[in-house]
């Protein structure tokens, strides 16, 4: 039989240790409600303003609108640069004059934009792609050079630095070719373009067909990506593709 004094210091030990696990759980419950309180961080990177020389703006908007609606928060940026050219988006003719990426990307963002070489990835969780002509123009060649295209130096390391740090890529519309162009990898889409998905083939890539709102994840390299208006899409499918794009970018943090 155990005597009472052994008995009381069992006891007493017992509370001891429920409280000290009690504490513990309290912290762990805490810590846990504090980071999933904390709002996942987006760097959004825009080339320009309008689909025909800068970023597609239903595509740059459909992307904040989804960061928003997933309780997230984003910073745009772009680089400090010229564009490729200036086309007039009401006669699609090329205009005779010069204008800066930056400032033009500035419209789409209101103002509230950093320029792409002052981009740190560790004050991010994923980095985001818009698509728009800009990208093949801007951001690289892929518009004059196809598969033999260049990447801007700024662009391509904030992509190469993003990837080693593990940050999950999210590219629409045309901007997957800037992932092949940098990583020479990954499981992309461009939607359905037979001589686009060529030349991400050619670069490296593994290429899937897409259709409407799909989207193709590559969990192995963090890469997530939909064809948006690379198909014959509307703003509603373009939207919905954004919006499964950043949910998946979600689950790969």
């Amino acid at each position: 039989m155990v005597k009472l004094s052994k008995l009381k210091r069992l006891i007493v030990n017992d509370l001891r240790s429920s409280n000290a696990l009690l504490k513990h759980g309290k912290e762990q419950l805490l810590l846990h409600i504090i980071t999933m309180n904390k709002k996942k961080r987006f760097a959004v990177v825009l080339s320009g303003c309008g689909v025909y020389d800068g970023a597609e703006i239903h595509e740059a908007v459909s992307v904040m609108l989804a960061i928003d609606k997933v309780g997230g928060v984003y910073q745009c940026f772009s680089p400090d640069i010229n564009q490729y050219h200036v086309i007039n988006h009401l006669t699609g003719e090329e205009m005779d004059e010069t204008r800066n990426v930056l400032v033009e990307s500035a419209r789409i963002a209101r103002g509230n934009i950093k320029k792409l070489a002052e981009y740190q990835p560790d004050e991010f969780d994923a980095k985001m792609f818009p698509g728009g002509f800009g990208v093949a123009k801007n951001l690289c060649t892929f518009a004059v050079d196809g598969a033999d295209c260049l990447v801007n130096p700024v662009v391509e390391q904030a992509i190469e630095r993003s990837h080693k740090a593990g940050l999950p890529i999210g590219a629409l519309c045309i901007s997957p070719v800037l992932i092949a162009g940098v990583l020479g990898k990954g499981q992309l889409t461009i939607g359905s373009d037979e001589d686009t998905a060529v030349a991400l083939e050619s670069m490296g890539a593994i290429h899937r067909n897409t259709d409407g709102s799909d989207i193709v994840v590559d969990s192995e390299n963090k890469i997530v990506t939909s064809p948006c208006y690379m198909n014959d899409a509307s703003i509603s499918i373009v939207a919905r593709g954004a919006e499964n794009v950043i949910k998946a970018l979600y689950e790969l943090m």
